[in-house]
């Protein structure tokens, strides 16, 4: 069977995903060709077919295109139409369109929200959160109360509705609906675990990841006020009533011993002679390339053995929009990690240009275990972490000094902002 067309798309996408296993269920071969996000869609070619650069975007093999997923994906199902993915009425064909609808304005909508105010693409707002968790829950909990008496949103066999609504819940389970929440969602995560390990669909949907607490904003740590000055101290008393001594006695009888506080692990690693505040002195002080330079400095003293040198790279370049929401991303990753402040050292930038850039630096750290470093922040998972050798290899030597000189380029993208964690 010849492909019914070509579809632009990042795998992990809740749209592609579903639009893929309308693919598969209804029998259509589908075409997907190599894409890179924020470079083949500003192409000329690409912009004369989908005007507005955004993916899933479908090109048709006799010539008609199309873009957003739940369009897409009821156009191909609507061409295979024994498949059953719209259902076998026109009333069936409705209620599919009212649960795609549900699903992606009641509870997507509302996870990409909370995802986004967590990542800092814009200002956090409590009252904005609590609301968006509200709303999802109870959309949450009517589709629950729907599925509690059936196997599938409509009618007894898997519709447009199922997949898009797993494709949603995937997401979600790994970002709002934690343990807690999913005590009460036994029907949905049944029916999600159901829609995802179909035999045609399983290498589609990939593993389901479940987080068991949703993802919280951490707020920068608040710097101390200076201490006012202690008032002049009056003269003691020789004696102090008997009755203060008493109440004194009282008040330590009361006092329950504090909880010896934990060891970080990184605490417990042998002494280095690479001192991490100098070298961020060195950094902040220095001219970073030439003679005498932080660079130099940094070469002449770093430890392999009690630091490592770390690639950091956003997993989510997709979702970036503008230069400065996604350097405002960054300062909010690097005020998550202020628990590693003395363990850790970062150049992090963004790279291109509006709805064409990604994020990408490097971290100095502790130790040889990138985790160990990281992982006091909630959200260190969005970001992959490449050990890179600057001693021994020379693309990973050029990558180091880019970021921190703040003239680093890959894949065409010049450096556009950047923060320090230091």
């Amino acid at each position: 069977m010849a492909p019914v067309g070509k579809l632009y798309c990042v795998s992990t996408m809740p749209q592609t995903k579903t639009i893929r296993s309308v693919c598969a269920l209804a029998g259509l071969e589908l075409e997907i060709p190599e894409y890179t996000h924020y470079s083949d869609n500003q192409k000329p070619e690409f912009l004369a077919k989908f005007p507005h650069g955004k993916i899933p975007a479908f090109e048709s093999a006799n010539g008609f295109n199309l873009t957003e997923g739940a369009p897409i994906a009821r156009y191909l199902a609507g061409l295979a139409p024994n498949s059953g993915l719209l259902g076998s009425t026109p009333e069936d064909a409705a209620v599919v369109d009212q649960w795609v609808h549900f699903v992606e304005s009641e509870i997507s909508t509302q996870n990409d929200l909370i995802s986004g105010m967590l990542r800092n693409f814009f200002p956090y707002s409590k009252g904005f959160h609590t609301v968006l968790v509200e709303r999802q829950l109870r959309s949450l909990i009517t589709l629950e109360t729907h599925l509690s008496t059936r196997t599938f949103l409509v009618g007894d066999r898997i519709t447009l509705a199922d997949i898009t609504a797993a494709a949603v819940l995937q997401r979600v389970v790994a970002v709002t609906a934690d343990a807690d929440v999913r005590a009460k969602l036994i029907n949905t995560i049944r029916f999600l675990e159901t829609i995802v390990h179909q035999p045609k669909l399983e290498a589609i949907f990939g593993p389901t990841e479940y987080t068991e607490k949703a993802l919280q904003y951490v707020p920068p740590k608040k710097e101390k006020a200076p201490a006012p000055p202690a008032a002049p101290k009056e003269k003691k008393e020789k004696e102090k009533p008997k009755k203060a001594a008493e109440d004194d006695d009282e008040d330590d009888g009361n006092l329950v011993p504090e909880e010896p506080k934990e060891k970080n692990p990184l605490d417990l690693l042998p002494k280095s002679t690479f001192n991490l505040e100098d070298w961020k002195r060195a950094y902040s002080n220095k001219d970073t390339r030439g003679a005498d330079g932080s660079l130099e400095w940094f070469y002449a003293n770093f430890d392999k053995e009690g630091f490592s040198v770390w690639r950091v790279d956003f997993k989510y370049n997709e979702e970036l929009t503008q230069v400065f929401m996604s350097s405002n991303q960054v300062g909010g990753f690097f005020n998550r990690l202020e628990a590693s402040r003395k363990y850790l050292f970062g150049s992090v930038g963004v790279l291109g240009q509006a709805n064409a850039s990604i994020i990408s630096g490097v971290f100095i750290l502790r130790g040889q275990d990138s985790k160990a470093a990281v992982d006091c922040a909630p959200d260190f998972e969005s970001y992959e972490y490449t050990k890179l050798d600057v001693f021994g290899n020379q693309e990973d030597k050029a990558f180091f000094e880019g970021a921190l000189a703040w003239d680093l380029e890959v894949d065409g993208k010049k450096w556009a902002d950047g923060k320090n964690f230091k």
